[in-house]
């Protein structure tokens, strides 16, 4: 079942290295000490993701990324993560960051809440932040950079 599958809606994207991001994603979901059961990213733009903001969590808000935890195991990742193309592209521009490392960043922020990790708070803020950079990291492992 071990899975991770990338998807379109209402967007059209190619995401680049698909076998190395699954590489990476699943290399670091275990280093986690999680296993991977299924993870879903659905690539979509804006306004379909404020839709899904704005009726699965009553937020009126444009936002980069939602991840929705589906698993019943503890330690077992199955997720749906839904990711803003428009954002993230918006994102590179403002960080001053190549899109496709901001892509996998996103990616990684997102597995990262279904590893327990927070960003609400400065110091969640700031452990999340470090791990997307240590996670960034291992990309090199998966041969993505």
């Amino acid at each position: 079942m071990a899975a991770i599958s990338f998807f379109t809606e209402s967007v059209t994207y190619n995401l680049p290295q698909k076998l190395k991001i699954k590489k990476w994603l699943k290399a670091s979901i275990e280093k986690e000490g999680f296993k991977l059961g299924e993870l879903n990213f659905i690539f979509c733009s804006d306004e379909y993701l404020l839709g899904i903001n704005q009726q699965y969590l009553n937020h009126d808000t444009y936002t980069d990324i939602i991840t929705f935890d589906n698993s019943e195991e503890e330690k077992l990742i199955v997720s749906d993560i839904f990711i803003s193309i428009e954002r993230v592209k918006e994102n590179a521009i403002t960080f001053k960051t190549d899109a496709f490392d901001e892509v996998c960043r996103i990616m990684m922020h997102g597995t990262l809440h279904l590893l327990g990790y927070k960003d609400k708070g400065k110091a969640a803020k700031a452990l999340m932040t470090q791990k997307e950079d240590e996670h960034l990291g291992y990309r090199a492992e998966a041969g993505l950079i």
